[in-house]
């Protein structure tokens, strides 16, 4: 990565005099990505503030889950994991640790083929105010409240016996 360049037309970045981008997003969109080692290392050789990035766009790759380094960045707003290969619904779990989370995509993944997709990311991250391209609304909030506690049963604490 550190050896590529931008594709042509993109506006440039305004750089440091160390060389790193003045930028506050990370697009690798369109690559064959199949997991995410030594991204904070490269991040933090591209971008000169690493920890105010706000939009990670990873978009048509070939992921087979949602990497734990992606909830590093905490100030994180816009995460766009569309086309991708995640296969366990289950990971979006891993996001709700983002407070600032507000846009997330993940169509086009085996996840979205799921009984209660929608809903389940939707009660996940209520914060979210875009999903899949399309706005959260009133509506999608009860359906998702709603479904998790049809569908979401409570951890019991079991008592340990002496």
């Amino acid at each position: 990565l550190l050896t590529e360049e931008p594709r042509p037309g993109i506006k440039l970045i305004k750089q440091t005099g160390a060389g790193r981008s003045l930028t506050q997003a990370i697009r690798l969109n369109n690559n064959t990505l199949n997991d995410l080692t030594d991204f904070p290392e490269i991040v933090a050789q591209l971008v000169e503030y690493p920890e105010e990035i706000y939009w990670i766009d990873l978009s048509f790759n070939d992921l087979p889950s949602i990497d734990p380094v992606l909830t590093t960045y905490y100030n994180l707003h816009h995460l766009n994991l569309h086309g991708n290969s995640i296969q366990q619904l289950s990971e979006v779990d891993k996001l709700a640790v983002l407070p600032h989370l507000r846009s997330l995509t993940l169509h086009g993944n085996p996840i979205e083929e799921e009984k209660g997709y929608r809903s389940y990311v939707l009660s996940t991250l209520p914060q979210l105010k875009s999903f899949d391209f399309s706005g959260v609304t009133r509506l999608d909030r009860s359906t998702a409240a709603i479904w998790r506690r049809m569908n979401i049963r409570p951890k019991v604490a079991r008592r340990r016996r002496d």
